[in-house]
């Protein structure tokens, strides 16, 4: 007898939520959408209480204004949208896309990807500082430092819609996932809600107001990146791949993993190479 077979009497009860908290005739709020939703309001929330907060800056010179984050927030609404489709399309189901393009546009069926996300809203956070003749890491920075909040609800919320479960497994915390089989698997979801939201946020939150990071262009950004690309890769070792791709070599890496290793060794070469913000007062002199 399999030792798995056994696993199911031990693991916990799944909640019953319903990933839908309204519906309206054809119109349906869902628990993701929401989670998107309260992660780019509060990203977008928190950067303008670090622009607004002299202490983090250097001699108290904001490197932008609380309007431009106003200004922004449609840009990175569409960068985080658009880029995470295209992405989820390109890297995990370019395929199915290919044969059936119609489905491209049914966004209510699922399917974005962090990754994705991540290009989409940085061209556009670029974009839109150069316009505005604003230093982009510095943008970069500030809204980095909320993001995390966002992740970690998007993944309460992927452990409600009973999607992207972990591996099999033993440990007394598992769940039977009611669209994942007899077995007890990893709740990864949780994982990464743990380690790419609450733990990121306040690692970032640590950089900005105790060691004063903003004041380095770039390394708060680096971190953010760093962070997540190293708990993504952590993570990856209980997540059960996607079916469609599965192990990409000898049985442990997968598409997560080759995503994220190069995003991870941006983010610290971003730090390493990060260098502090001139005066306001010796920029001036030297010009």
């Amino acid at each position: 007898m399999s030792e798995y077979m056994l696993l199911p009497l031990a693991a916990l009860p799944f909640p019953n939520i319903d990933p839908v908290i309204v519906s309206i005739g054809p119109l349906a709020i869902h628990w993701y959408g929401l989670a998107y939703i309260a992660g780019i309001i509060f990203a977008w929330q928190y950067a303008k209480r670090l622009v607004a907060n002299p202490r983090l800056w250097p001699a108290g010179h904001k490197p932008m204004q609380a309007e431009d984050l106003d200004d922004f927030l449609v840009w990175a609404a569409i960068g985080v949208v658009l880029g995470g489709r295209v992405g989820y399309i390109l890297f995990y189901d370019f395929q199915r896309y290919i044969a059936n393009p119609l489905d491209i546009f049914a966004v209510w069926q699922g399917g974005m990807s962090f990754h994705g996300g991540l290009l989409g809203t940085f061209l556009a956070m670029v974009l839109f500082a150069r316009k505005r003749g604003i230093n982009p890491w510095s943008l970069i920075d500030v809204v980095a430092a909320g993001v995390p909040v966002g992740l970690g609800l998007g993944r309460l919320t992927n452990f409600i819609n009973s999607e992207l479960w972990g591996r099999p497994t033993d440990v007394p915390w598992a769940f039977v996932f009611p669209n994942g089989g007899p077995l007890a698997r990893h709740p990864s979801q949780l994982y990464e809600a743990l380690l790419e939201g609450l733990v990121l946020f306040f690692i970032l939150r640590f950089l900005t107001h105790s060691r004063l990071k903003l004041k380095t262009p770039r390394f708060v950004g680096g971190a953010f990146v760093a962070g997540y690309g190293a708990s993504r890769i952590f993570v990856e070792f209980f997540r059960e791949p996607d079916p469609q791709l599965g192990y990409l070599l000898g049985g442990w890496l997968t598409m997560g993993m080759v995503l994220s290793l190069p995003i991870f060794i941006l983010g610290v070469a971003w730090m390493l190479t990060a260098k502090p913000a001139p005066r306001p007062d010796i920029a001036a002199v030297t010009k």
